[in-house]
């Protein structure tokens, strides 16, 4: 579930306590969580609603000046079913403080390479995260459509796949690109031991 920049100030504030989303099926599940840049906001409830259905107040909550605006926003995106997501801020994002830990343990260290070889076994380029890392090393700031040429990668398959890396803490979005986190160059000198 992608959510602007405007509106997720917003539910960080505490202001913006709903989001409207059409989708074929929903990406996110009352009771789960949606870490963001920003922060973590818990998932209260999702529901399938119409349009009719939505409320100026609602609107409101969801960080559109007007019923009418927020529909011409939905208007514009396909998806089957009209869902109202019921959502708030629950706490600072977890992967910050994890990537700024460069004291990793050889058991940590371990469990992480273990994680790493498991996506690299289901991964249809084979073995990519010490590749990418890697890269992300020699190449910091490299945009991933760039990165994707260099590697010979799809661009958006990258994108996704890096976020695995982002959720242990192994990477930094930048803007543009990517970094190694502190952590993850613990990792990558790891993995450069192993051979």
């Amino acid at each position: 579930m992608l959510i602007k920049e405007r509106h997720l100030q917003g539910m960080l504030q505490g202001k913006i306590t709903l989001a409207f989303r059409k989708w074929n099926r929903p990406t996110v599940k009352t009771g789960g969580q949606l870490t963001t840049k920003a922060g973590v906001l818990a998932i209260d409830a999702v529901d399938v609603v119409t349009a009719r259905g939505i409320t100026e107040a609602e609107a409101l909550q969801s960080g559109f000046p007007s019923k009418a605006a927020l529909l011409a926003e939905l208007a514009k995106h396909a998806g089957e079913k009209l869902y109202r997501v019921r959502l708030r801020y629950a706490g600072e994002d977890p992967r910050i403080a994890l990537r700024e830990n460069s004291e990793v343990s050889e058991q940590e260290t371990a469990v992480i390479l273990k994680k790493l070889r498991h996506i690299d076994a289901r991964s249809i380029y084979g073995p990519w995260t010490k590749r990418v890392m890697g890269h992300i090393d020699r190449y910091p700031q490299t945009k991933a459509g760039d990165m994707a040429v260099d590697m010979n990668m799809d661009k958006e398959w990258l994108k996704v796949n890096i976020r695995k890396l982002k959720a242990l803490g192994l990477t930094e979005s930048l803007h543009p690109g990517y970094r190694l986190s502190p952590r993850g160059e613990v990792l990558l000198a790891a993995f450069k031991r192993m051979g």
